[in-house]
């Protein structure tokens, strides 16, 4: 196959990243987590006790955050935040973080930086509008807040989370609201996106779903 870029948008919680990782390692592709990286941007201006209203402030302390990926780790500078990353609490203020000017511009920059000579698949919510607008595939991925609900409470008690159902299915449509009215690059399905509702599939499914996609698209 030859050198292709593949840009994933998708709800919160609907798998983007889990699914991204096996198409990623089956295409030898290189995954590039956006979530993560707002998630690290939320987190450091939490540990910071920055003023989201300064937005001068939140522009210094955005330019000092360094983050990378070995594998499944991921490092805020250079400290692994893998774990309070995917907490409830900070996914529920990267959606309130990732709206801010300064942060989308600063990562939208990086992503569009590492992307530039091609051979990555990139998930988040503006990757098929915004950061790569010329992907050479766009996939759009939703599920029912139900479902998703349920799929992040099981991951989270997998990996000894504590977590509440009907905690994070209230969350998850917050987010779901917070994503798609906010001013800068809102949640939205591309016009040449291909939407895999994923609410009944098995992720073996949704993986071989978009897979038939690629290679229906590339080929």
């Amino acid at each position: 196959m030859k050198k292709i870029n593949i840009a994933v948008d998708g709800t919160s919680g609907v798998g983007k990243s889990s699914v991204c990782d096996r198409i990623a390692e089956t295409l030898q592709l290189t995954h590039l987590d956006t979530g993560a990286m707002y998630r690290c941007v939320a987190l450091y201006l939490k540990e910071q006790n920055t003023d989201l209203e300064d937005l001068e402030a939140v522009e210094k302390a955005v330019n000092d955050i360094r983050i990378r990926f070995d594998n499944d780790i991921v490092f805020l500078n250079d400290k692994d935040v893998s774990k309070v990353i995917r907490t409830n609490e900070i996914s529920m203020m990267a959606s309130k973080t990732s709206a801010l000017a300064p942060v989308r511009k600063r990562l939208v920059g990086l992503q569009q930086e590492v992307t530039a000579e091609k051979g990555y698949i990139v998930d988040g919510r503006d990757i098929c509008t915004v950061v790569l607008p010329d992907a050479d595939v766009k996939i759009f991925m939703s599920a029912t807040p139900e479902a998703r609900a349920d799929r992040r409470y099981k991951e989270y008690i997998s990996k000894g989370i504590e977590a509440d159902y009907e905690t994070i299915l209230k969350d998850i449509n917050q987010r779901d609201y917070q994503d798609s009215h906010r001013a800068i690059s809102p949640l939205v399905k591309a016009e040449d996106a291909i939407e895999v509702d994923t609410s009944s599939l098995t992720i073996d499914e949704v993986v071989q779903t978009i897979l038939d996609i690629i290679h229906k698209k590339v080929d």
